[in-house]
């Protein structure tokens, strides 16, 4: 058993993707104090173009390979999972991603550890692992201790500040082939969203609604508020799920992740899913009729309202 921190890296299109740049910040403060070593495991192929980018790590573990060109969960699985069970650390850090819970998951089962998920807080506790993790929908916090001292973590983004992750450095490159390859899943194609009228990542003024919204007619009214404040209508998944809003405006894990100077949440209660699209705002102003609703934990201010009455009263205001 090692000291040394684990994190799994994401990368999506030539890039490493934020989520796990927080993951390498903390995981480097976690293996100091621990007297251990903050170690990336990086799989794919032709990723040396990555190498450069993890210096907050103290060593690069790259398995390379054409079998992992595309991911697959199978395939990361049997890469990573003999080194995992080899060097025994005292945790492996994932992103709370479709990639991140699949491999975690997996690697929970090969190397015989347990998994802590939706993790929003990861802290040493007298040496060993101590895990905050959210339950219903951000509706309970639960703080979690592995029994055997090390285990599984998956972290929801924006728990950590990307730019400590993303510090210069010379970590020690270490390269492995895979042990095995298991190509039971095999990548078909990518399928991207069609690009919509408005490109929410890039607008700085965003106004969300959720379920709370009642019905699609109601969609006009936030229209107005979104053009009055110069801005543009997003959602939760809820909404676009109904088609009350394309794909391209929906917020969240499944969606897009945004960080506009002002993100207006109406009627979302702030499920883990979206808090991850979203917590990065600038200023965040929460709308809901439920005051333990848990996007109020990451708004700024709040009401406990109606959106129904607020929404065209605030139009109002804003029109003079």
């Amino acid at each position: 058993m090692s000291a040394d921190v684990f994190v799994l890296v994401e990368h999506r299109d030539g890039a490493v993707v934020e989520g796990t740049f927080e993951l390498l910040g903390r995981a480097r403060e976690l293996a100091a104090a621990a007297g251990g070593e903050a170690v990336a495991l990086l799989a794919g192929s032709g990723v040396d173009g990555l190498v450069g980018q993890l210096g907050a790590a103290g060593r690069v573990v790259v398995v390379d390979d054409p079998s992992l060109a595309e991911f697959t969960p199978t395939g990361w699985l049997a890469a990573l999972a003999p080194i995992v069970r080899d060097r025994a650390p005292l945790l492996v850090l994932a992103t709370n991603s479709g990639v991140g819970m699949d491999v975690a998951a997996g690697l929970s089962i090969a190397a015989g550890l347990p998994l802590a998920a939706y993790a929003t807080a990861v802290e040493l506790d007298d040496g060993s692992p101590l895990v905050t993790c959210q339950l219903y929908a951000g509706k309970v916090d639960v703080r979690v201790r592995f029994a055997g001292g090390r285990g599984i973590v998956t972290v929801v983004a924006g728990a950590y500040p990307v730019d400590a992750g993303r510090a210069s450095g010379s970590p020690t490159i270490e390269r492995l082939a895979p042990a095995a390859t298991d190509n039971r899943v095999r990548f078909r194609r990518l399928i991207r969203p069609e690009a919509g009228d408005v490109d929410i990542t890039r607008e700085s003024v965003l106004v969300s609604v959720g379920r709370g919204i009642g019905e699609a007619d109601n969609i006009a009214l936030v229209e107005e508020l979104a053009a009055a404040l110069g801005g543009a209508v997003s959602s939760s998944r809820p909404v676009a799920d109904s088609g009350w809003l394309p794909r391209t405006r929906q917020v969240g894990k499944s969606g897009l992740r945004v960080k506009p100077k002002l993100y207006l949440a109406l009627g979302i209660s702030g499920a883990p899913e979206h808090l991850e699209g979203m917590r990065d705002a600038g200023l965040i102003i929460a709308v809901n009729t439920d005051p333990r609703a848990p996007i109020f934990g990451v708004a700024h201010y709040g009401a406990v309202a109606d959106l129904l009455d607020v929404v065209p009263a605030l139009t109002k205001r804003l029109a003079g």
